[in-house]
Formats: C-alpha cells, sequence, structure tokens
C-alpha cells in the first residue's frame, strides 16, 4: 500500500461537515470509567492536524486495574493521580463534541462510553472506520486498528511516542485511516454514510418537495 494521504486537503466527501474524530480509554472496570479522552475535531476551519487534537486524562472514581493498563493502553494510576475527575473536563468535553458527526474505530464503543458519561450528548450521527474498512479492503485477515494502520502504511506522527492504544494515538489513526478509506472507496458523501454510519444514528433527510 502507498503512505495514507495527508491531512492538507479534505476529501470532496468531507467537506461541509463537522466531524469530531474520537477515542477514549477506560480503567478495565464494569461499566467503564474514561481515563483518557482524545479528540480531533474535523471542519472547514480545522482540517484535522496533529495541532488540532485535544486530549485529556481523568483521575476515575475506581482504580485501573492492572491488566488493562498491561495489556491495552499501559496508563497506570499513578499517571492519572494528579489529573482532574470527569465533572471538571465534562463541560470542555462536551463543548468539544457539541454538534459533530461522530468518528472513531469500532465506533459504538465510544458512542457507548462517551454516551454513559454524558447523558444528554446525542450526536448527529456515527461512523464508523470499522465497518467502512470491511466494505472498502475485502479478505483482509483482520481489521483491529493496528493490522489496518499496517495496511494502509498509515504514519502516527507525533502520537507514535505515547504508544498504542493510548488516546490520541488511536484517534490520530482512525483519521488517517478514514482519508485512506474515503479515497480508495471512491466515496462520495452519501456513499460513505450507507457504508460507514451506525444503524438508528443517522439523522433522516427531510422529503425535498411534498406535504409533511
Amino acid at each position: 500500500m502507498t503512505p495514507a494521504p495527508t491531512t492538507g486537503e479534505l476529501p470532496a466527501a468531507l467537506h461541509g461537515q463537522r466531524l469530531i474524530v474520537a477515542d477514549v480509554e477506560g480503567n478495565g472496570r464494569q461499566p467503564p470509567e474514561i481515563i483518557e479522552f482524545a479528540g480531533l475535531p474535523v471542519d472547514t476551519d480545522h482540517r484535522g492536524a496533529e495541532a488540532d487534537m485535544r486530549t485529556w486524562l481523568i483521575r476515575p472514581q475506581k482504580p485501573i486495574t492492572a491488566m488493562v493498563t498491561r495489556k491495552v493502553h499501559g496508563i497506570r494510576n499513578a499517571d492519572v493521580a494528579g489529573s482532574p475527575a470527569w465533572p471538571e473536563v465534562a463541560e470542555e468535553i462536551t463543548a468539544l463534541l457539541d454538534g459533530r458527526i461522530l468518528v472513531a474505530h469500532n465506533a459504538s464503543v465510544e458512542h457507548r462510553v462517551i454516551g454513559a458519561h454524558l447523558p444528554d450528548w446525542q450526536p448527529p450521527m456515527v461512523l464508523d472506520t470499522l465497518r467502512l474498512a470491511k466494505y472498502v479492503w475485502l479478505d483482509l485477515p483482520g481489521y483491529g486498528l493496528d493490522k489496518l494502520v499496517a495496511h494502509a502504511g498509515i504514519d502516527p506522527a507525533g502520537f507514535a511516542a505515547t504508544g498504542h492504544h493510548r488516546a490520541t494515538y488511536d484517534a490520530w489513526c482512525a483519521w488517517q485511516l478514514l482519508l485512506r478509506l474515503v479515497e480508495d472507496g471512491e466515496m462520495d458523501w452519501m456513499g460513505l454514510v450507507k457504508v460507514a454510519a451506525l444503524p438508528g444514528l443517522v439523522t433522516p433527510e427531510e422529503p425535498e418537495s411534498g406535504l409533511w
């Protein structure tokens, strides 16, 4: 595969859309508490550059489990000990999400976990790069984010130092993945929505004419 496209110019399919490419990491409990949130706003003024990434470390009420630290994101309790609790950052995160289409890899997880933390938040749509990858790239041996990053030759840019499965790394890779998939699939906006939107989370189109 050739390298993933840069973010200098948005694909035509994304013009006029307000997106938030997001990833969350949890404390390994059930239900999970968010301990790291990353969001990359994308629109006319924010074209998805590294400098646009917003991220928060968050101190949970219950400790991070040793297993999720070791096997997933590497975040330790000591790393979040001095971080704000969720109520202290909820307003900022809500403002970042407000009115934007959520984009994530295996996006039902982000939608469910963020929604549990922000009960009044409802995105206008949720786009899943996992669903999109399965449509555009048929018969790959796996569709986990790491496998797709390798398949597409995605450069994690300035977020590689944080390590795999940190929120900024995963959000950046999901954004680069979206760009590549839109390009490889030769998609317009409606085609993208048809393939990648989570069922039941698509704003219905208004009728062009007639009584309603």
